[in-house]
């Protein structure tokens, strides 16, 4: 039986949340909830889809976020004509000794950062999901394993635009979380002109990379009730038997449901899950994983609003005991976030 995070080990992740985001803010600014869910896939080993219009930073985003860790980055541009090998590599002769050596593509990094992933053709993209699932990658023939810890932090453009295309639904089911990032509020819009042409700060790594693994098994300790578990699988089989969906929530997604509020409640100083963090990570968790029937495609109904309606027509029940706290023996306090 695995023990709940120590009172040392929830003021970390409480402290390394705002260092993070204070951090990040420096040159990034929107809602802190998305540097949240950033950390909380990390710790959570899930990768993240950033989709929004061009020019809102979203690139920006993903390069402070990995600024402010102890791991090696890397950035594919995704273009119709990338191919497979541009991305994991390939074996090359070296003329010294006459022999194959391995010359590893951007892949091969802690964080990678997929830029525009929708312009990508199909077997490029089946190379990153492999890359994704596996953590690993296939190169003329064979298996190479990538280093941990390993997240793609993709972008891509709203389908609206010229020249890019759905991402299947077996790419999409590999990301932990989707964040749609709209237009910055008005204050935030003219801190940007007012900082514009500036020198931007240099970023510092707050969280080192030899602390990650012990943080993510914290995380992976918190305590989540019984009845939470059983909210999560009712939210998905209502999802299942909605009549304007065709496909519902699979239990993949109910494994990150619960992984990423874990992470979610460690990072704001709890111990426990509460029934809000499943609420407020429904969304990002679950609403790509929806496949809409083509009767509510055609009057424009988003898998957003089912899930709006899926969240209403199931509420959370508590026991006869009140709500759901914390393990025997664990502290019940939390932090002010």
């Amino acid at each position: 039986m695995t023990s709940a995070p120590s009172l040392p080990q929830l003021d970390a992740g409480l402290a390394l949340r705002r260092e993070l985001i204070d951090e990040i803010q420096k040159i990034w600014v929107g809602p802190e909830l998305t540097i949240e869910l950033l950390i909380a896939a990390l710790l959570s080993g899930g990768h993240v889809l950033l989709e929004g219009v061009p020019g809102i930073a979203k690139t920006t985003l993903v390069k402070a976020f990995a600024a402010t860790l102890d791991c090696t980055f890397k950035r594919i541009q995704f273009t119709p004509d990338l191919l497979p090998a541009d991305i994991t590599g390939t074996t090359v002769l070296d003329p010294r000794t006459q022999a194959f050596v391995l010359r590893r593509g951007p892949l091969f990094a802690n964080v990678v950062l997929g830029d525009e992933i929708n312009r990508a053709p199909a077997k490029t993209q089946s190379a990153l999901l492999e890359a994704m699932q596996e953590s690993q990658a296939t190169i003329d023939g064979e298996t190479v394993a990538l280093e941990a810890p390993f997240i793609v932090l993709a972008t891509q453009n709203p389908v609206e635009h010229e020249g890019v295309y759905l991402l299947p639904e077996a790419q999409l089911d590999r990301f932990m979380f989707k964040l749609t990032l709209g237009y910055p509020e008005e204050e935030a819009e003219i801190r940007f002109l007012e900082t514009h042409g500036r020198e931007l700060p240099t970023l510092r790594p707050i969280l080192q990379r030899r602390h990650l693994a012990a943080l993510s098994e914290a995380a992976r300790n918190v305590h989540i009730a019984p009845e939470l578990r059983r909210y999560i699988v009712r939210l998905a089989a209502a999802t299942r038997a909605h009549p304007r969906l065709r496909i519902g929530a699979s239990p993949r997604s109910c494994l990150l449901l619960q992984s990423g509020a874990k992470a979610l409640a460690f990072l704001r100083g709890r111990d426990f899950v509460l029934p809000d963090d499943l609420r407020e990570l429904a969304r990002p968790t679950l609403a790509h994983r929806l496949i809409l029937t083509q009767e509510a495609e055609l009057d424009g109904t988003s898998a957003t609003q089912v899930l709006a309606d899926v969240l209403l027509r199931v509420p959370f029940t508590e026991s006869r005991g009140g709500p759901p706290a914390g393990p025997p023996g664990s502290s019940s306090r939390a932090h002010n976030a």
